[in-house]
């Protein structure tokens, strides 16, 4: 029923998963990426430093953290791809910045 169709190709556009290059279909969301590079996990959890990967991919669970382009805490499944995007697997917790309160 869904055969691929050997004379359909896609537009794609090259990012980089910890630092590979990758194409990947233009369009596609960074954690969309992270699965098509083959990664074991997009981040790692604060408190025991276990594995995680996109769960729901459509922003409501959270599994998907990454740094994007040097931004850490960026859900990956509600990015698009851009052309020379840097995706990086998130290890603990980041802190946000205060604003300079202090």
């Amino acid at each position: 029923m869904f055969r691929p169709r050997p004379d359909v190709h896609p537009p794609t556009v090259e990012v980089f998963v910890e630092g590979a290059p990758l194409r990947v279909p233009a369009g596609a969301s960074a954690a969309a990426a992270v699965l098509l590079a083959g990664l074991f996990r997009i981040r790692e959890t604060p408190v025991s430093g276990a594995p995680r990967l996109p769960y729901c991919m459509m922003g409501v669970c959270f599994d998907c953290l990454a740094e994007i382009d040097g931004v850490a805490n960026r859900q990956a499944c509600v990015v698009p791809v851009a052309p020379g995007m840097r995706i990086r697997v998130q290890h603990g917790a980041r802190v946000a910045l205060d604003g300079g309160a202090g």
